[in-house]
């Protein structure tokens, strides 16, 4: 429901920018009952995919909303294959290949109820807008252009101009949320500074029709194609959607910017190929790829998230992951803020927890990068001869076991832990160098229920997951002992969140797997799904465990005694 009225102009939360994190942001929003409206300057198109894999823990974000149906039944064409593979060229050597199941034909694995999905930004994007769209409380306005905004201890006021009748009027919003990208107006204004390595190289981008492609060489078909010549992996070309589109990359480095021409393009297709052939340019994007990460991600009432946090390489399918990651971990604070029960340090919360997370993907990120493009190889990579075989064979075994752990991340996307939260109570010595190999692991991820941690999956003797508990509001898993009846504890608990209006659900469970995977006798599960607190027992006042939980502590390095 695209809308112009501009006399609707106050609103809850206002996002800035409709890519599928504001969208998620605001659909997010929506589904706890919150108001917002989305402002982008584009008409909702989307001529230049820039993702097209959606993450394990995001898929399960799509369990939570509903739409986990109309992701799988995009257009993407769920039969065939994923392998990346590496050669020289696609009528030339191939150098090795990492098999991988269609989207039909995977399976989640026993950490999640998901499995991650090729689903490309332009059929990504259309299922969050109608998701955002299917409440009552999401407003998207297109051809509307952010100006500026000013804010005061109330609330924010943002300048916003009709694109299609140069009308400027005002936006009156409790918090604004800038998910306006890399080149974020938002993050301008406040002045917030990014940091990191920086450029990594000037890539261009084009989408080319060819129905053909995959009948025009030798080779079994696969989802990525990685080009190798002397000096590293110059190009790829992915399967954008699994028929006749198709995405070459043209590397580059960081030092120089090119503007190819149309026909400078087709040379490098075809040089890729192996031979010339027909095609059909959709699209060039020319981009740079970078290593930041914000030095802040707020300001008072005015928030930044996804791109405009962080930008990465996207070696590693991370980036729109990470951002919805964003987006899902603001959105209940803000609902917790607007209902009134939500303290100061649930936003100071936000900084501590997502910030961490976006170092760790952009480094990840560029350190397969680095094993792509620095590949060991020479000029004799082409010649058939015993030396060439040895390159080919040295260059295939460097990339087939470096970038292992990008093809199989499962830890990047469901091992962020949020350590040192104001809003999570830690009583439990750390080991911080457990904390630190845990941070460097991108492969090997180990389900556990410490503060912090997401909450492992284990199916329920119903059919559910569990995690299909969480979501709306806190949830206390409390497991039954034989014998023992902490009945008027777990009505304490509640009784008090009650007088907090803190919304909390009890939920017991006798299930013996749940029990061993969650380890602890109480385990008390975030909005988001991330664990707030674990113990054996309940205290006799809870109450500091809810103002903790809540933010409502008066610092947020005030720690409390359970």
């Amino acid at each position: 429901m695209t809308s112009n009225i501009l006399d609707e102009i106050e609103t809850e939360v206002l996002v800035i920018g409709a890519g599928p994190v504001g969208l998620a942001l605001a659909g997010d929003l929506g589904w706890r009952g919150r108001k917002s409206i989305v402002i982008d300057q584009g008409d909702g198109s989307i001529f230049q995919p820039k993702m097209d894999m959606v993450g394990v823990r995001t898929m399960e974000f799509c369990r939570r909303w509903g739409i986990v149906a109309d992701v799988e039944a995009s257009p993407y064409k769920r039969d065939y294959p994923q392998d990346n593979v590496y050669l020289t060229a696609l009528n030339g050597y191939e150098l090795g290949r990492q098999p991988m199941p269609s989207m039909r034909d995977d399976r989640p694995g026993p950490e999640s109820p998901q499995k991650r999905e090729r689903c490309p930004q332009n059929m990504f994007d259309p299922i969050l807008r109608k998701f955002a769209e299917s409440t009552p409380n999401a407003k998207l306005m297109f051809q509307h252009k952010f100006l500026s905004f000013t804010q005061d201890e109330n609330g924010v006021t943002a300048q916003v101009v009709d694109m299609n009748t140069q009308r400027e009027f005002t936006l009156r919003a409790r918090y604004l949320v800038g998910c306006d990208g890399g080149r974020s107006k938002v993050r301008e204004q406040l002045g917030i500074a990014m940091n990191g390595k920086g450029v990594l190289t000037y890539t261009t981008n084009f989408i080319f029709r060819c129905p053909e492609f995959n009948r025009l060489h030798d080779k079994q078909p696969g989802y990525r194609y990685m080009f190798v010549g002397p000096t590293g992996t110059w190009a790829t070309i992915v399967a954008i959607n699994g028929n006749d589109n198709w995405r070459m990359s043209i590397i580059g480095n960081a030092k120089e910017k090119r503007d190819y021409t149309e026909d400078e393009l087709k040379g490098f297709a075809q040089k890729a190929l192996g031979r010339p052939f027909e095609m059909e340019i959709l699209s060039v994007l020319r981009w740079q790829r970078a290593e930041l990460v914000a030095d802040r991600y707020r300001e008072g009432r005015v928030f930044i998230c996804g791109d405009a946090c962080h930008l990465t390489s996207p070696t590693g399918g991370l980036g729109m992951n990470t951002g919805i990651g964003d987006a899902v971990d603001l959105s209940w604070k803000l609902a917790a803020a607007l209902e009134g029960w939500g303290g100061p340090a649930l936003f100071e919360s936000y900084e501590v927890e997502r910030r961490p997370i976006a170092t760790r993907i952009t480094r990840f990120s560029t350190g397969n990068l680095e094993t792509m493009k620095l590949v060991p190889t020479n000029e004799q990579i082409y010649d058939d001869t015993p030396e060439g075989a040895s390159i080919r064979e040295r260059a295939g075994h460097a990339l087939g076991e470096g970038l292992k752990r990008e093809w199989f991340s499962t830890n990047m996307h469901l091992g962020n832990r949020y350590v040192g939260s104001p809003v999570n109570v830690y009583n439990e010595p750390e080991n911080d160098a457990q904390n630190a190999a845990e941070f460097e692991d991108a492969i090997n991820y180990v389900p556990s229920t410490r503060p912090g941690c997401r909450a492992p999956h284990v199916w329920l003797d119903d059919g559910r997951s569990t995690l299909d508990l969480f979501g709306r509001g806190f949830v206390l898993l409390a497991f039954d002992e034989p014998g023992a009846d902490v009945s008027g504890d777990l009505q304490a608990l509640l009784d008090a969140a009650r007088r907090k209006a803190i919304p909390i659900e009890i939920i017991r469970i006798g299930q013996a797997q749940v029990r061993e995977a969650y380890s602890r006798r109480f385990v008390l599960v975030r909005p988001d799904g991330h664990v707030a607190w674990r113990a054996d027992a309940i205290p006799s006042d809870a109450s500091q465990i809810l103002d903790k939980i809540s933010g409502n502590l008066r610092t947020i390095n005030e720690t409390i005694s359970v």
